[in-house]
């Protein structure tokens, strides 16, 4: 377990909350680029797409009340989201995966600006190797432990195809990184200690298409099971509950 969740349990921080913290730095983030210097809780929460009593829990765990009339100040609450999701730090990472999502990632600007320094880009394929992208030279797959130790990197994004994903998790978990962002279409078995967050684009796809179709009355339109009384779940409940 990593010094950051210790300290998420030491203080009681709920998984959930910590899901829905980057989501209020997002909003807050762009009221300050308005040069909003406060802003309320059912202000933020709408922004945020969360009711304001479950915002209000959130920011408890923070440490953070707002002030009644005035609401809470968006430069400090930004610091402090900052601070919990270890983002007043920087953090180095490597793209492990270079076909076109990697690319794409590899060229993403949102990196440095949050904190994050994308330090080497590996691939296996001889034809992609040795190309400049975004500025990087891809490696060879051969280099990822030494790569590793060299950009004490901390965080590893696996993008290769699912075949290869589990391997090249191996490799990055014995070379001493506990951090990884997922995207290969394959669920990664890793040790205690190691955080694992799996982005599945096709998963958001079929749940989107799930409510499309209940909208349209076909098939997906939902009836509650004897005893229920609920609607299933949307996007962002299915992924809490896939966290919990």
């Amino acid at each position: 377990m990593t010094p950051r969740q210790n300290r998420q349990r030491d203080r009681g921080i709920p998984e959930a909350t910590v899901a829905r913290l980057p989501v209020y730095l997002r909003a807050l983030t762009g009221l300050q680029e308005r040069e909003v210097a406060t802003v309320s809780s059912e202000e933020l929460a709408a922004a945020a797409g969360v009711n304001s009593a479950k915002l209000r829990k959130d920011l408890s765990h923070l440490g953070s009340y707002g002030t009644r009339g005035v609401g809470y100040e968006v430069e400090y609450l930004v610091y402090q989201i900052s601070r919990e999701l270890g983002l007043t730090q920087d953090w180095v990472v490597a793209i492990i995966g270079v076909g076109n999502l990697g690319r794409a990632l590899a060229g993403y600007g949102g990196f440095a600006s949050r904190g994050f320094r994308v330090a080497g880009l590996l691939d296996a394929d001889e034809a992609i190797v040795g190309q400049e992208i975004s500025g990087k030279t891809v490696a060879h797959i051969d280099r990822l432990e030494e790569m590793i130790a060299e950009h004490g990197v901390s965080i590893a994004v696996i993008a290769t195809p699912a075949a290869a994903a589990q391997g090249v998790c191996d490799r990055v978990v014995a070379s001493g990184v506990t951090s990884v962002l997922n995207f290969a279409p394959v669920v990664l078995s890793v040790p205690e200690g190691v955080d694992v967050r799996k982005v599945d684009l096709s998963i958001e796809l079929q749940i989107l298409a799930f409510h499309e179709q209940r909208k349209a009355g076909g098939p997906g339109d939902y009836e509650p099971v004897a005893g229920g009384g609920e609607d299933p779940p949307g996007p962002a409940q299915y992924v809490e509950a896939v966290e919990a």
